[in-house]
């Protein structure tokens, strides 16, 4: 065991060789490293299972003996400063270097195939591994400031991903708004370790945990400086982690390729803020004040991220702002101190968001393939529907994360959710019903994603012949079923098709009725297509399955997301440990809580049965109001009751337009910050820029044309004539002469 705590420092150096490698290649050998670019899959994947490997023997010896290694080695030294950097191997360290491993490794293998076609390739895989370098290297630091250095390493990795796509400038502009954002938190984050190696003289995490929480129980620092530097530090995993009210970046990072979304946005880096949260839980846990202010932004920002991912249009967009909740929920247990449940989220959400994420990616892929999707119409979920017949796998895995993140038994974000709210009982029965209350709304949004994507029959949006109005129609076959309407004539309508160039090309559809989309329809026969283009007689094309490489993938995050959540579950009745507990014993003792944490299954039923009750409820709004089979539910007097009390104008549009304007306007924080910051930082630019072009240049550049056109004028007065150079003298001296005068 002391031979793998030893060689434990080569963690994040393993992967490093892949992007070296590759830009050494495509710098001395760039034809062949291109030609033989799917090769480079391989190497990357084998280098991150070994580190997987690594990190689950030194886990698993972790869990016997619950012991901690630290190796730490001097940097620089002199008289003012001394900083050393290390590797601390815990079980903090060991939960994410897993994380890290496994759902990275998923990823690249499901990458391999979904940018097969993409021109990018090896600049996306040299990007990954160095993102999952510069990971390994922020779990396994020693101190803060070598935590800080890594910060940004990750947060580069993230600006090039999210920029993959360059050409494209909403891409573009998407990776330099997530920069922006994160800089801000990152300079706070800076300052904060400025201000706790002031007050403690060191950025070891074991001495400034020490030293901190001495001088705060003796009185003997500035407690109002303390606070302000602890909150400083705290607003780097604010913006890391898509806190509010720096989450503005992490919906703009989705332009990116999807497997980024689910490594990096979902599952890894954003999980890092809540990584450093835990890390600095001993030194947060003695100012209350801070752990206050933590729980408020988690719980702000659980019920921000459940409220605008209810009228997303974009797939990946509502998943955004679902993690953006869920880290919200992570942020509030580390607030409340409940240490173990945090973390115990932050597992069973990573697998369950990459598989919803690679899922949304699998249908993407599939949308892509129709002509007449272009990129943005093959993420639009009302361009989308009844995709259960044609991705049936993909479908069942989707259907496997919904229920997991809605916080259905037995899948695995059940047992930490369930574990948080009751906890969240405890420290305020405010936040709890937020949280509880929040359950359900993700329930609800969650369903609503999956009925708008499979439920359903598959939409295609047409163009009117006269083009005045865009619809979607559901398409009925001319063999309907007895009892089915239909239009009694035969209708010919110009389609409009978009290609992924943004060539428009125009088809005329024959032999097919349509109809616009029904609520009240219980059932429709499946869609058909006959296209007559430019002369040739072509069958419309469904979406299909993904291949097998993203469908392996997928289905790993599915045994998974059933699975994990065993680490967390106590199955003996003797008062007996569950894994998760026994494996964070010495962090739990670190932090001077009780570590004896058993489960009481009577208590927990019933407090399951409450949680699962708010799902299941927010299940049943999805259901009636997105699938049209429920929708026939309107006409019981219940329902027309409702529908009675919000067809009023005043009332009911009021309230229903002004929730789904807050809630697609992003609750307008994005206009506010576009007002009051962007507009006046513009602003301020051109006063700076008016100041020193007209006054601090201008002073200078006044004198040196004043001095050329006194010049100017004084040459012409010169005449070469000595008496006239005695009169002009003699005429100076008495003016100065009356002046001194």
């Amino acid at each position: 065991m002391e031979f793998t705590y030893k060689y434990s420092w080569i963690i994040p150096l393993i992967p490093f060789p892949v992007p070296m490698l590759i830009g050494i290649g495509l710098l001395l050998f760039p034809t062949a490293t291109k030609n033989l670019r799917r090769m480079w899959t391989f190497p990357s994947i084998l280098l991150l299972s070994i580190v997987m490997i690594f990190s689950i023997d030194v886990s698993s010896h972790q869990i016997n003996n619950s012991s901690i290694y630290q190796y730490v080695g001097s940097w620089t030294i002199n008289n003012n400063l001394s900083l050393e950097f290390g590797h601390l191997m815990d079980s903090l360290t060991s939960i994410m270097s897993i994380l890290i491993t496994t759902v990275g490794i998923l990823v690249l293998i499901y990458s391999d195939s979904y940018m097969s076609y993409d021109q990018g390739y090896l600049r996306f895989f040299a990007s990954m591994s160095f993102f999952n370098t510069s990971m390994l290297g922020l779990v396994t630091s020693s101190n803060l400031i070598q935590i800080y250095i890594f910060w940004e390493l990750v947060g580069m990795c993230s600006y090039l991903l999210i920029g993959f796509w360059f050409t494209r400038p909403i891409a573009a502009n998407a990776c330099q708004k997530a920069f922006v954002t994160n800089r801000i938190g990152d300079f706070g984050f800076l300052l904060g370790i400025l201000g706790l190696y002031q007050i403690t003289g060191s950025l070891e995490f074991r001495d400034l945990f020490e030293i901190f929480n001495n001088l705060i129980s003796n009185n003997e620092v500035n407690l109002l400086f303390a606070i302000l530097s602890s909150f400083l530090l705290f607003a780097g995993p604010v913006a890391k982690s898509a806190q509010f009210p720096l989450h503005v970046w992490l919906p703009e990072a989705m332009e990116g390729p999807t497997p980024i979304s689910a490594l990096i946005h979902a599952a890894t880096m954003v999980a890092a803020g809540i990584f450093l949260v835990a890390r600095l839980l001993p030194l947060f846990i003695v100012i209350p004040y801070i752990m206050n202010g933590i729980a408020l932004i988690g719980i702000i920002t659980v019920v921000l991220g459940a409220s605008l991912a209810l009228p997303q249009k974009d797939i990946k967009r509502g998943l955004a702002y679902s993690t953006m909740s869920q880290l919200g929920y992570m942020m509030l247990a580390l607030g409340m101190g409940s240490y173990r449940a945090a973390l115990f989220h932050l597992i069973t959400h990573a697998y369950s968001k990459a598989l919803l994420f690679l899922g949304s990616g699998s249908i993407i892929y599939s949308m892509e393939a129709i002509v007449g999707y272009s990129p943005d119409k093959s993420q639009n979920m009302v361009l989308m529907g009844g995709l259960k017949k044609h991705v049936p796998i993909t479908k069942t895995a989707f259907l496997v994360g919904t229920l997991s993140l809605s916080g259905i038994p037995p899948f695995a974000c059940f047992w930490s959710k369930d574990e948080i709210i009751n906890d969240s009982w405890l420290y305020s029965p405010i936040f709890a019903i937020i949280a509880f209350s929040t359950a359900g709304l993700t329930a609800f949004y969650m369903f609503r994603i999956y009925l708008l994507i499979f439920e359903g029959h598959f939409n295609l949006h047409f163009q009117n012949y006269n083009g005045k109005k865009n619809s979607s129609f559901y398409l009925i076959s001319l063999w309907g079923k007895k009892g089915q309407k239909v239009f009694k004539k035969k209708m010919h309508l110009l389609a409009l098709l978009t290609m992924n160039n943004n060539e428009r090309v125009y088809c005329f559809c024959e032999k097919t009725y349509f109809r616009r989309i029904d609520r009240n329809v219980k059932k429709l026969t499946k869609p058909f297509i006959d296209i007559t283009y430019f002369g040739t007689n072509n069958t419309f094309s469904y979406p299909q399955e993904s291949d097998n490489t993203m469908l392996f993938s997928m289905f790993v995050l599915v045994l998974f997301t059933f699975f994990v959540g065993i680490i967390g579950i106590s199955f003996n009745h003797d008062h007996d440990l569950d894994i998760l507990s026994k494996f964070l014993i010495p962090s739990i003792n670190l932090l001077h809580q009780n570590s004896e944490k058993y489960m009481d299954w009577s208590e927990f039923v019933t407090n399951a049965t409450f949680s699962v009750s708010i799902a299941f409820f927010g299940i049943f709004i999805g259901f009636f109001l997105y699938k049209p089979l429920y929708s026939s539910l309107l006409n019981l007097n219940l329902f027309n009751l409702f529908a009675k009390i919000f067809s009023n104008k005043i009332i009911g549009n009021k309230i229903q337009n002004g929730i789904y304007d807050w809630s697609y306007n992003r609750a307008y924080i994005d206009a506010f910050y576009g007002v009051s910051l962007i507009e006046n930082v513009r602003k301020l630019a051109k006063v700076n820029y008016f100041i020193d072009r007209r006054i601090i240049d201008g002073i200078p550049n006044g004198i040196g044309i004043t001095s050329f056109f006194l010049g100017e004028v004084i040459k012409y007065i010169g005449g070469g004539r000595i008496s006239s150079y005695i009169l002009l003298y003699f005429f100076y001296v008495l003016i100065l002469f009356f002046l001194v005068k």
